[in-house]
């Protein structure tokens, strides 16, 4: 495969997974904003965070915190803003963009699927949907972006690119995972003492933000606590979207590419590094004991998720 189609197959695989992910924690978020007993600014600057558009909401809309209780906005800014690149709007652009560039690639079904993802997008319904019908709109963009996903497994060849798009699918996947747990958990831990069921809550808007409350729930049976939380969301095998099962996908579809053997090889170090990552992970996600090593683990996990889509894009996907 050449190195162009490659890199749009990743990049597919991202945009789509980020879509899914953002629509997901803004309807989370929604709804805590609604029933839990916190600050507007609290609910909504971990969202900004996680998206990485913090910096830029500061600069366009203010620094004080009246800014951040504007869920309004938060939410108009990640779903609708051209400007803002986590946007939902332009994720789904940027991979119907990524998934027209290789139309030969991709199954029909997911490109039509994609396609009328985007054109929906662009409509006034969407805009309606948005303003009277805020949960159905998120839920349409969710199942919109898992149908794309589900489409992509069952329709097409399974050769090498759905493992390029799959492995952008995984690292996407793990990141917005880290960030999500990393931000909330530090926000939940410091954030004073609060009432039990307060704390419970936001513990479950945690799971439900990653799609986990039904199988945290089938797993821990009984009381919602953090260490519990924590140890599912980074180390269950058995849940897709935990840090453990996101790393080793990720690093079993690099080595469906990129056999192991010699690092010297185009791939080799992105792969070494993701295995040095997959082992990291698995050795030390029994031994969290408190947050500093929690957040330690997923600021590595960030970082190095980070640095081997870097690695990938100079070795595999032509990037200079």
């Amino acid at each position: 495969m050449i190195s162009r189609v490659a890199d749009h197959c990743f990049w597919f695989g991202r945009y789509v997974e980020r879509a899914e992910s953002t629509a997901r924690l803004l309807a989370t978020t929604h709804n805590l904003a609604l029933d839990a007993e916190l600050e507007p600014a609290a609910c909504w600057r971990p969202v900004l965070v996680v998206a990485g558009e913090e910096a830029a909401f500061r600069t366009r809309w203010g620094d004080d915190d009246d800014a951040f209780a504007d869920g309004e906005r938060v939410e108009q800014t990640l779903t609708w803003d051209d400007d803002t690149g986590a946007s939902i709007r332009c994720s789904i652009g940027a991979a119907r963009w990524n998934a027209r560039s290789i139309r030969e690639v991709v199954s029909l079904e997911a490109w039509e699927s994609a396609n009328e993802l985007h054109l929906y997008l662009g409509s006034e319904q969407a805009r309606a949907d948005f303003a009277d019908r805020r949960f159905d709109f998120y839920r349409r963009i969710r199942g919109s972006t898992q149908l794309v996903l589900g489409q992509l497994r069952s329709t097409m060849l399974h050769d090498d690119a759905l493992d390029f798009i799959w492995l952008g699918v995984m690292l996407e996947r793990v990141s917005q995972t880290a960030r999500i747990l990393d931000v909330h958990h530090h926000a939940i831990t410091t954030g004073g003492r609060r009432h039990e069921v307060v704390a419970t809550s936001l513990w479950l808007s945690l799971l439900r933000s990653l799609s986990g409350y039904e199988p945290f729930m089938k797993r821990h049976q009984g009381r919602v606590g953090s260490d519990a939380v924590v140890r599912f969301l980074i180390g269950e095998d058995r849940f897709p979207r935990s840090v453990a099962y996101c790393v080793h996908s990720a690093y079993e579809r690099l080595c469906a590419i990129r056999p192991p053997g010699a690092t010297e090889l185009p791939g080799g170090q992105s792969l070494e590094r993701l295995r040095i990552l997959d082992e990291l992970v698995r050795a030390q996600r029994r031994e969290l004991h408190d947050g500093e090593d929690v957040h330690e683990l997923l600021t590595t996990v960030v970082d190095e998720t980070h640095a081997i889509c870097d690695s990938l894009g100079k070795e595999l996907l032509g990037h200079a």
